[in-house]
């Protein structure tokens, strides 16, 4: 099956899921039934059916990301082809892949390094060099294709950028770095994995240098799987790279909702230029931040074909403390004056749909209990959003799960499951709200992301009980 007729049968599957969904939850009025036709200022009062009437009209806050998610998804061929090389990888500039890390998971690290090397020396890659910047010293192999960069424990920003920003901006400091402002930088995170694909993707965006930044997917299911409900819920993730992510770049080339803070490709002057050095405020959500700031002062971006790796997190914990320290830092980036309204509207309206999701979320309970007249279209609005929600899910399972590795019957079950998911993201994004609101601002939680160190933890666990019982 070619990946036309892949897209089409994906843009059919996401009509019928829509329809389907207007038509189940009354967007689309088939019948008298399907009216409300009580008076609520009678019915309800007046100060509850003002709530009331909110409540539902928080809902239209993700419609602007929702079209965004809806028009990548259907204008652009969501099953592209193995990308191919529009030239010669002995020509592109210099690429500097870049990994930054605490230095908490040191053979995650090593292990990491050499597979991406070696992705990228098979994928014909001459002219790069893989770049691991650390607070603690990770001691990687010696290879004159391997630098390792330990930031100084005394150093300190011109505005006190902490955590990720602190140390990115350590690497562009004139005695530090060895790059020239033609030179490219993949950023990664320390668990993310190239592919031959991704390469080539990012061969031919540095080849055709229109634009400084760039981004490409990144999917979640690739290899052994630690978590399968965490997994199928980032499966939303990927169906937000595809449709949003790359409608945003390929179509206006600018980062109206942001970027990740992974798979980033920079050109070495325009990064300079931008700067990771943003203060406090600007360390806690670093990607966002560096996104906005280059939004506002005129660069471009553009999406990069051929897709990454990477594992969600492996306990619901840390995927909700990610979930949270996300809120909190984009919050940060939204009400910072470094940046102008003009270029975060679309950001703030998104964070703030969040904000209010438990708000929002409180309708599937009072739709019922409480129903209200509503007009058709605001009807019809608010059943779009949650049928291209839900569908997400199911294209992320699409996306990332290989029907050949795990037979027909395992991948209609992660389709299932990952919509089964829904209430339990739902709930878990909730909560991070909440604790995200109240909690402390200016922290920077990691996740576990070496699966060896939860191995260790159970091992001893097994070796300690086999000692009691002994």
């Amino acid at each position: 099956m070619n990946s036309s007729t892949k897209h089409l049968l994906h843009c059919t599957l996401l009509i019928v899921v829509i329809v389907a969904f207007e038509v189940f939850s009354g967007g689309i009025k088939i019948d008298e039934n399907s009216f409300t036709v009580l008076d609520p200022w009678a019915e309800y009062g007046q100060l509850a059916t003002v709530l009331l009437y909110m409540l539902r009209f928080l809902t239209l806050l993700t419609l602007p990301q929702v079209l965004f998610n809806f028009c990548g998804l259907v204008f652009y061929n969501a099953f592209p082809e193995k990308v191919v090389l529009k030239g010669s990888p002995l020509l592109a500039p210099f690429i500097c892949i870049r990994v930054v890390t605490r230095g908490d998971f040191p053979e995650l690290v090593k292990s990491n390094v050499l597979r991406n090397m070696n992705t990228c020396l098979d994928t014909g890659l001459e002219n790069f060099l893989v770049e691991v910047v650390t607070d603690k010293a990770v001691n990687l192999a010696h290879h004159r294709r391997i630098r390792e960069i330990v930031v100084p424990k005394e150093y300190k920003t011109r505005t006190g950028a902490l955590f990720k920003s602190r140390a990115l901006q350590y690497c562009l400091e004139d005695n530090v770095n060895v790059l020239n402002d033609n030179d490219w930088i993949v950023h990664l995170d320390e668990e993310t994995l190239l592919t031959e694909n991704s390469v080539r993707g990012i061969i031919n965006f540095v080849l055709d240098g229109k634009h400084p930044f760039g981004q490409g997917l990144i999917t979640y299911a690739n290899e052994n799987v630690v978590n399968w409900l965490t997994t199928l819920a980032d499966s939303f993730r990927v169906s937000d790279d595809m449709g949003k992510l790359r409608l945003q770049f390929k179509l206006f080339h600018k980062p109206l909702f942001s970027w990740k803070g992974s798979y980033v490709v920079t050109q070495v002057g325009a990064e300079r230029q931008v700067s990771f050095d943003n203060g406090i405020d600007g360390s806690v959500a670093e990607d966002c931040f560096f996104a906005m700031r280059a939004f506002a002062q005129g660069f471009t971006f553009n999406f990069i074909e051929g897709e990454m790796y990477e594992k969600s997190p492996f306990t619901l914990l840390d995927f909700l403390q990610q979930r949270k320290r996300w809120l909190q830092g984009i919050l940060l980036v939204v009400h910072s004056k470094m940046i102008p309204l003009r270029h975060k509207l679309l950001l703030g309206i998104s964070v703030y749909s969040w904000v209010t999701m438990p708000l929002s979320t409180s309708n599937i309970v009072f739709a019922g209990l409480y129903p209200i007249p509503c007009p058709n279209i605001v009807d019809f609005v608010c059943a779009f959003i949650a049928a291209v929600n839900i569908y997400m899910y199911v294209f992320g399972v699409i996306k990332s799960f290989s029907l050949y590795r795990f037979g027909l019957v395992k991948f209609l079950a992660c389709v299932l499951g990952a919509v089964c998911t829904i209430p339990v993201n739902v709930v878990i994004e909730n909560v991070a709200v909440i604790w995200g609101l109240v909690g402390k601002k200016h922290k920077f939680y990691v996740v576990q992301k070496d699966i060896r160190a939860l191995e260790s933890v159970v091992v001893q666990k097994d070796q300690t009980l086999q000692y009691i019982v002994a």
